[in-house]
């Protein structure tokens, strides 16, 4: 098969216009998430569902946390605003460069708006998010940026609009190879507005076990287990919508009778203000950084796990549920928040 002409790549590329492409996009759907679709009709939802959720539990909610946590969700999405821009005119160029190759390679320039297109979308959509997800929770430096969901002590909806600041710079590179491959714009950022509203309903304590449909679809009695900080519990059930991802990754945790979930990070920045738990583990990351000269050591104290540590002084989830596993007592007992980093 002959190669496509580099002129033709040259033109394409030459030839896009992102202030065209982005009113070409709003056609297809007049107000974008970027635009205010979030703000205008999502939000609203979300705020009075956490309305409902407060006046049915109070008890879940603490005043000054549920401030700060709404002060961490205002500027996350003020962020995520801006950066959707980007984001969507990134994955509307990349569609659009691509497509020579994909026509004279893959024998067409979209994959369109079938049914089933809409179904394999949601699903790459989710393997990108879990992806994204493990790896926040695996990489110290994403896990300083994803750091402030994970840092509320009490487990409610405000928790899920309390996302960092700053996450929202990297999340867009596991989303690259879909408009590479003939996934319409539109429809990526559409699955990516379903994704995070699912994900909303996965942050509360009153919502039951849905028994066997776990096995498929994710749920906030699974979720639970992702944000406590017991041993047996650390950096598992990462998946979004679906459960199968971790279960087929090895990350899969089912909650354990007699193993009561601690919320919340046990290296806590020990206050409440929005701009500390936004910066604080990158802070620490600094500190750390100067405990040792030798480069590889710095290096993983950025890149590697969090909690990992050149002396000993601290350990990785994975060194601490092998240790709880070896004594016998992952699962026998009420865990405790331990001193680790994560």
């Amino acid at each position: 098969m002959d190669a496509v002409p580099p002129i033709r790549i040259a033109l394409a590329a030459m030839q896009f216009n992102p202030l065209q492409a982005w009113l070409d996009m709003k056609a297809q759907l007049p107000e974008l998430a970027v635009e205010g679709i979030g703000i205008t009709y999502i939000y609203p939802v979300f705020i009075a569902l956490i309305v409902m959720e407060y006046v049915s539990a109070k008890h879940l909610y603490d005043r000054e946390e549920t401030i700060a946590g709404f002060i961490i969700g205002i500027g996350a999405t003020i962020i995520r605003v801006i950066t959707n821009v980007f984001e969507i005119t990134l994955y509307i160029f990349l569609f659009t460069w691509a497509a020579p190759f994909r026509e004279h390679y893959l024998g067409f320039t979209t994959l369109g708006f079938a049914w089933y297109i809409w179904a394999i979308c949601i699903v790459a959509d989710d393997h990108n998010f879990y992806w994204h997800h493990r790896l926040a929770h695996n990489i110290r430096l994403l896990w300083a940026a994803h750091l402030p969901h994970h840092s509320g002590k009490k487990f409610n909806l405000t928790i899920s609009i309390r996302n960092g600041w700053f996450i929202t710079f990297v999340k867009p590179i596991y989303w690259l190879w879909m408009p590479l491959l003939g996934f319409e714009p539109i429809m990526i950022a559409t699955c990516l507005i379903v994704n995070a509203f699912y994900q909303f309903t996965l942050h509360s304590q009153l919502m039951p076990s849905f028994g066997w449909i776990e096995n498929i679809f994710n749920s906030s009695y699974v979720h639970v287990v992702h944000h406590s900080s017991n041993v047996e519990y650390l950096d598992r059930n990462h998946g979004g919508i679906f459960t199968f991802w971790d279960r087929l990754y090895n990350t899969w945790q089912k909650p354990i009778k007699g193993v009561k979930p601690v919320f919340g990070i046990s290296h806590d920045p020990g206050t409440t203000n929005a701009v500390v738990h936004n910066i604080f583990e990158f802070q620490e990351i600094w500190k750390d950084m100067k405990k040792s000269p030798k480069l590889k050591h710095k290096f993983m104290y950025v890149f590697g796990p969090p909690g990992w540590s050149h002396d000993g002084s601290s350990k990785t989830s994975h060194q601490l549920q092998r240790e709880l596993k070896e004594s016998g007592e992952f699962g026998r007992v009420e865990a405790e928040p331990v001193a680790v980093k994560a």
